[in-house]
Formats: structure tokens, C-alpha cells, sequence
């Protein structure tokens, strides 16, 4: 499905994640991670864009314990501006971008159309760190906690990584705009978000709970209303 498809079929959101060597592009520090996942009517299509990027500096230890991503892994790839073309024909005319703590992200992705001398992102950013801290001010709002409030599997991120980043964001995402079936309208089958690997199995609903009183407590609430003086049911009967 290319953009035009996409727009005919819904709202197009392309959620994304980078990994960096540092943490100001104004440093010199540069994009080394893309990844990008598209949604449709906030369903996974089960489209993705995925690319390392060579820096062409040296990779800082503090950023590499972060990431695992080396200096020399990354100079077996190509350059942002070899990858360029494939992420913008991949966001073009997305309704929005989704990204945790967008704004970082975004600075880092500026700067690389930058240096490819393309124009900055004008489309509508969505960051979901915001939109957590709205719908649960006071608590925490980190990729991990939010993974954790809506019992998303967080067993392969044993560190920081753009692709796998962004397939948990878009299931916060999801969750954060309403549950991840918020109409009728549904962009693809159920096979094809299993197979996106975007939603897991449902856990089984549990057996309604008896509300019904017990005698102890049907006993107990007759022994209250015996006790009571001038109740105004007593005048009805």
C-alpha cells in the first residue's frame, strides 16, 4: 500500500524510534538507528522500515552501553543519506508521526535531512511521553513503565534498540488513544496484526464475580435497619 492507498484507506500514522551516538546533533552526535512502523485507523498494517546507518564518527562507550550498536557493526552499513530516500517516501503523507519524548528524535532526524539537504519534518508530531503524562499525571511515563501499566511483554529488550522500541510504542500508542480495537472501522485482519507481531494473544477473561448478598450479610444489614429510630421507610409499609 503506498501513501496515496493509505490516505484513501484512513488515518496514516507512522510511529518511529532512533538510536544515536550521543544526545545533541549540535555536538556532532548523528543518527545510527531508523526504525518506522505504520498504522492505519490506529491498527498495525503490518508495514515497517528498519536501517543502521554508518555515523561516520566514533561511537561513544556511554552511548554503546545503551544500545550495543559499535562503531564497527555500524561502519558495515551505509550512511543516513544512502537510507534517506527510503524514509521519506516511508512518512510521506503520514497524518501524524508518533514518537516517546518526540522532540529528541525529532532534532536528530532535522539535522540528517539537513545534511542530505532536505527540508525539516512538517507533518503533526505526536509524542506519546506527553500524552502520558495527561492521561496519568504524577506517574511514571518511560517506555518501561508505560510497557508495564498495560502488560506489554517486555522480555526482549534487554537494552535500548530503535526497531524493537518502536513495535512496543505502537502497542502504548494504541493503548494510550483508547485499546487496540477503538472503532469498527479496522484497517486489516486480526492474522495480519498477529503476524506484525504488534498484539499478542488475549489473556482469558476471568468468570463474572457473584454480587448476589449472603445470608450472614442479608442478616447483618436487617439487624442495621431494626436499630435505626424513626426510619422514614417504617411510615411507607
Amino acid at each position: 500500500m503506498d501513501g496515496m492507498e493509505a490516505r484513501s484507506a484512513g488515518r496514516r500514522v507512522v510511529v518511529l524510534d532512533t538510536e544515536t551516538t550521543g544526545l545533541d546533533p549540535a555536538s556532532g552526535h548523528r543518527v545510527v538507528e531508523v526504525a518506522c512502523i505504520e498504522l492505519i485507523n490506529l491498527m498495525p498494517s503490518g508495514r515497517e522500515l528498519h536501517f543502521y546507518c554508518n555515523p561516520e564518527r566514533n561511537m561513544p562507550e556511554d552511548a554503546a552501553a545503551i544500545h550495543g550498536l559499535t562503531e564497527q557493526f555500524l561502519s558495515q552499513h551505509r550512511t543516513f543519506r544512502d537510507e534517506v530516500a527510503a524514509f521519506v517516501a516511508f512518512i510521506d503523507q503520514a497524518d501524524a508521526l508518533v514518537a516517546h519524548n518526540a522532540e529528541f528524535d525529532v532534532r536528530f532526524l532535522n539535522h540528517e535531512l539537513k545534511l542530505c539537504g532536505l527540508a525539516p519534518l512538517t507533518c503533526k508530531i505526536e509524542d506519546t511521553l506527553a500524552l502520558a503524562r495527561r492521561k496519568f499525571p504524577g506517574a511514571p511515563a518511560s517506555l518501561d513503565a508505560l510497557c508495564r501499566r498495560f502488560s506489554i511483554d517486555l522480555a526482549d529488550r534487554t537494552k535500548h534498540g530503535a526497531l524493537i522500541d518502536t513495535r512496543l510504542l505502537a502497542r502504548v500508542y494504541l493503548e494510550l488513544m483508547g485499546g487496540l480495537q477503538p472503532g469498527l472501522a479496522l484497517a486489516i485482519d486480526r492474522a495480519t496484526e498477529r503476524q506484525s507481531g504488534l498484539i499478542g494473544a488475549r489473556v482469558t477473561p476471568r468468570p463474572p464475580r457473584p454480587h448476589n448478598a449472603s445470608e450472614a450479610e442479608r442478616a447483618a444489614h436487617q439487624a442495621m435497619l431494626t436499630g435505626l429510630k424513626d426510619a422514614l421507610w417504617s411510615t411507607l409499609q
